[in-house]
């Protein structure tokens, strides 16, 4: 049994959230003015795209927070959203490509990015599944079901091609099994197989190698593929202790690409100096925090793992764009959650956020007053 106790959610992460919000809309105009003037005539056009979004997920947000029954731990709701997932990732295939990538579906000339979805729909159906087979976790034909779900999505991500949002999914999903219960030697056995399958993706798209010898040696190819990330590093470099002052980075004009998706966080870092780019670590840091509270203190075992496992795949998320930016890891075409430009991005992860914040709202009924 437990207590639902409305609008009793975490206020230190609804507030880490708030901030997060406010710093990505003051950066994607500051990162994407000039662009979007060249680009559209209108040097507000990002800007105002990522207020649509943000108020899109903010509704989503407060409309999943308002839930009195537990659906995230309900059958159907689970189902129903891993078969709707799984349905849109195919879907993109069929859909016109955009940039030679088959990442989005189209409807009224609206896109979404399914994979955004996928990463709730996976979470919550590992919780759920796990809880219900936590007593017959030992069983590897118990795990056939989960890892097979796991497989066939990080499958359609990494054939949009899309192999660092695949690479996410897989490492948190991995994460979620472990925290549910499952014995290290199975996975050790499915990182093994995971590994074999990675690396023949990664060695078979040519730009993907290019990547990882740019990251290990840069400064042979500057001009070329190493272009990107010391670009990155001069811009965070560039900006000292204290910035150049918020609108006045030069990286932004025409020397990194990406500046307002990708690379929003760099330049963050020229433009707000170290001051501004430890305060964002810092808030993922508290988010991070917040997020494995209220796991620890859900009601249910569903619940536990569907705050932790969807905090950490957005703090994960959050890592891996800040290593690429800082040159510590391959670029892999990552966002910054809740800072980077992207509608499907930002509204998915306030609709991860609200089901955290829902669970918040749930506490253990003693039965005195139940």
């Amino acid at each position: 049994m437990e207590i639902f106790r409305p609008f009793g959610f975490d206020k230190p992460l609804f507030a880490i959230t708030i901030i997060l919000l406010v710093i990505g809309s003051i950066m994607v105009f500051s990162s994407s003015a000039v662009l979007a003037s060249q680009q559209h005539n209108d040097s507000l056009y990002f800007f105002i795209h990522q207020l649509i979004g943000a108020a899109l997920g903010r509704v989503t947000l407060f409309f999943i927070v308002t839930i009195r029954k537990p659906f995230c731990q309900s059958g159907t709701v689970v189902y129903a959203l891993l078969v709707l997932s799984l349905s849109l990732l195919a879907a993109c295939f069929v859909m016109p490509s955009v940039a030679r990538v088959n990442r989005w579906v189209g409807l009224f000339g609206l896109r979404f990015q399914p994979s955004e979805l996928a990463k709730i729909s996976l979470v919550l159906f590992l919780a759920h599944y796990l809880e219900r087979k936590k007593d017959r976790l030992d069983e590897w034909r118990v795990l056939l079901f989960p890892v097979g779900i796991m497989g066939l999505m990080t499958l359609l991500i990494v054939k949009e091609p899309d192999y660092g949002t695949a690479l996410l999914l897989f490492i948190s999903g991995g994460l979620m099994l472990y925290l549910g219960g499952v014995k290290f030697r199975y996975l050790a056995v499915l990182g093994a197989m995971a590994v074999v399958v990675f690396a023949v993706f990664l060695f078979s798209a040519r730009y993907r190698v290019d990547r990882i010898t740019s990251f290990m040696s840069p400064e042979k190819d500057i001009m070329g593929k190493g272009f990107q990330p010391y670009q990155s590093k001069l811009a965070v470099g560039s900006g000292g202790l204290v910035g150049v002052s918020l609108g006045e980075s030069r990286q932004k004009l025409y020397f990194l690409p990406y500046a307002h998706t990708d690379f929003i966080y760099a330049i963050l870092g020229e433009e707000f100096g170290l001051l501004g780019t430890v305060t964002i670590l810092l808030l993922f840091v508290s988010f991070l925090w917040r997020g494995l509270v209220i796991g620890a203190r859900a009601p249910t075992p569903a619940g536990q793992l569907a705050a932790v496992g969807l905090t950490l795949i957005i703090c994960i998320q959050a890592l891996l764009n800040i290593t690429i930016v800082l040159g510590m890891g391959p670029a892999k075409g990552v966002p910054l959650p809740l800072i980077s430009f992207g509608r499907s991005s930002l509204i998915c992860t306030l609709a991860a956020i609200g089901i955290i914040l829902n669970i918040s709202q749930r506490k253990r009924s003693t039965g005195k007053n139940s």
